[in-house]
């Protein structure tokens, strides 16, 4: 696939100074930095998902003791 983009001067020259650098083809640089975009949206929606995760287990724990208490409460067999 062929794709066109438009950069303003800024990312024109930070393109040039990284092919130069790099020793790669523009073309590559963008291709490289679209894949480490999308690796990066990737890590963190498992980032946040693993935190909602661990969030959402810790609040059921907490309610699981406190359900545990109240059944504890006095009441024996």
């Amino acid at each position: 696939m062929v794709a066109t983009v438009r950069l303003d001067s800024e990312l024109e020259a930070t393109l040039n100074n990284l092919s130069k650098r790099f020793h790669k083809k523009r073309s590559d640089i963008i291709r490289e930095a679209i894949s480490l975009y999308a690796k990066t949206l990737e890590d963190t929606k498992k980032s946040r998902l693993h935190s909602a995760i661990d969030k959402t287990m810790t609040k059921d724990f907490d309610e699981y003791k406190t359900m545990e208490a109240t059944l504890v409460d006095g009441i024996t067999k």
